[in-house]
């Protein structure tokens, strides 16, 4: 069955505003964990698991709903994943502790699993060959908008409410965009599709749970401490098993053969790349704009959005130049330029104002964008139509997993510094606990005390904290640049790829 021209378009605006609600809740969070630090005493290992725990739960289940909505279709499974997203979002905006907004955040991982992959996964099933680059360009600009629309109406909100509203406004866009996929999208399927494998799901999402656990818990217990060796051994032993049952599995949940594909392969690493950067970066972001330059909270939001822009402003770029040059030269070209970006930062120093910091801003954005862009272009171009589902799974599953280390890896670096640096003599006990765990701790603590001192030192240690991740950034960026211009495929490459993949057959099916 065919799906009519006005339909199809009429359904992606639904699909899409159901992606802004990822969106927001992708940025929103950022510029709360100043308030949430005060408001609920989290720590920063507590702040960290508040963000970490939505991307854990995301990655981990990316992969099974996926191939669960593959199977037995798409459509009411995403309604479900939605209402998910929107009864955990309701549960989190009235939590009463930093427990209970991790617990909501888990579930609208779990909901958030759902809607992404099979959202995607429906494009091919509704649009033709001719139609489908814009529909996944207009499906990835939906996500890319609530970048910077959440930081201003996170602001705004905390401004004018208290902070459990951050999660609350996400409760009428899951109601809008659900009744508009029940009413305007019809139901697909892949019959051809593997039953989803319970034992490799289980093994992948405990290896990624114990990996995380273990860069997290690092800095504060002691790399050398017994449970964070135990965590790390028990995550390279878990995922090396799911590695090698994927291999030997009659109906493997992951296409093991994508591996062998360098474009495929390198492309993956750049989009890997850029999400764990920019996940990193949007957590130590705006605690340093908040807590280090003194803005409120929606003055953090709107002196992100020139970050924010400029990724698009890389994706616009990528839309007009990729037909002609290919996809390569594009993503050395923005690893290239997100490493001077984040050079530029690494050298930010305590007096400095926002004068400086947006025009690295804008750099980090710009080679974010001519990043992440084409390097999800190229993965999906590399695709077999036929493993669109699970293949779409696959590649969200990769990305959200770095942008889970890159919180855990980045934040971590960033606390064992922190703690380091600032001075907490002389304070009552409680209150060095305090301003030793967070830079938001330490600037409640110095308010309250009246201690211009303490919060001197806080500040000139986070701002020690920040330039070391960026430098470690920049370097990770040059490098992945220098693989990709040795191994990943050219031109020619490419285009012989796309050749192929319109000659194969579409095999979903859409059900009236």
């Amino acid at each position: 069955m065919s799906v009519g021209y006005a339909r199809r378009w009429f359904g992606l605006g639904a699909l899409a505003l159901s992606m802004l609600a990822l969106g927001f809740d992708m940025t929103i969070l950022n510029v709360a964990l100043t308030t949430l630090s005060e408001e609920l005493h989290a720590s920063t290992s507590s702040l960290q698991w508040i963000v970490d725990s939505y991307l854990l739960v995301f990655g981990a289940l990316l992969l099974p709903a996926g191939l669960l909505g593959d199977r037995f279709g798409r459509k009411w499974l995403l309604l479900a994943g939605l209402a998910v997203f929107g009864i955990a979002s309701l549960a989190g905006a009235f939590a009463d502790g930093s427990g209970g907004v991790i617990a909501a955040r888990m579930f609208m991982g779990l909901g958030a699993a759902i809607v992404t992959p099979l959202s995607m996964s429906m494009l091919p099933a509704i649009f033709p060959p001719e139609e489908r680059t814009r529909a996944v360009a207009v499906w990835s600009s939906s996500m890319a908008l609530g970048l910077p629309l959440g930081p201003l109406l996170g602001g705004w909100l905390l401004e004018n409410f208290r902070w459990g509203s951050i999660f609350l406004v996400n409760v009428p866009v899951v109601v809008v965009g659900g009744v508009a996929v029940a009413l305007l999208l019809p139901e697909t399927k892949d019959p051809s599709a593997p039953r989803v494998d319970g034992f490799g799901a289980l093994l992948s999402m405990a290896g990624i749970v114990a990996l995380v656990y273990g860069v997290i818990e690092a800095p504060v217990r002691g790399w050398g401490e017994a449970v964070v060796l135990v965590a790390f051994a028990l995550a390279a032993v878990l995922l090396a098993g799911f590695v090698l049952w994927e291999r030997r599995a009659a109906e493997p949940m992951m296409d093991m053969g994508l591996f062998r594909d360098p474009g495929f392969v390198w492309a993956m690493v750049a989009a890997i790349t850029a999400n764990l950067m920019m996940a990193g970066v949007l957590f130590v972001l705006p605690q340093y704009l908040e807590a280090v330059q003194g803005n409120d909270v929606f003055g953090t939001g709107l002196r992100l959005i020139p970050m924010l822009l400029g990724l698009l402003a890389g994706g616009i770029v990528t839309d007009r130049i990729a037909p002609r040059s290919g996809h390569k030269p594009i993503l050395v070209t923005g690893l290239l330029v997100l490493a001077a970006g984040f050079g530029w930062g690494a050298f930010t120093e305590l007096g400095d104002g926002y004068s400086t910091t947006v025009l690295w801003l804008l750099v980090l954005g710009l080679g974010c964008g001519l990043t992440m862009v084409p390097a999800m272009d190229a993965v999906l171009a590399a695709l077999p139509p036929a493993q669109a589902g699970r293949g779409s799974g696959l590649v969200q599953t990769l990305r959200q997993t770095g942008g889970t280390l890159g919180v855990a890896g980045l934040g971590s670096l960033l606390s064992a510094l922190y703690r380091d640096r600032v001075s907490t003599g002389g304070l009552p006990h409680e209150a060095a606990d305090a301003a030793h765990d967070s830079i938001g701790g330490a600037v409640a603590v110095a308010g309250r005390l009246g201690d211009g001192g303490l919060l001197a030192s806080a500040r000139d240690a986070y701002v020690h904290g920040m330039d070391a991740v960026f430098a470690a950034c920049a370097a990770a960026a040059v490098a992945v640049a220098l693989l990709l211009l040795l191994f990943q495929p050219g031109r020619a490459r490419e285009d012989a790829v796309t050749a192929a993949d319109a000659r194969e057959s579409d095999h979903e099916h859409v059900v009236p």
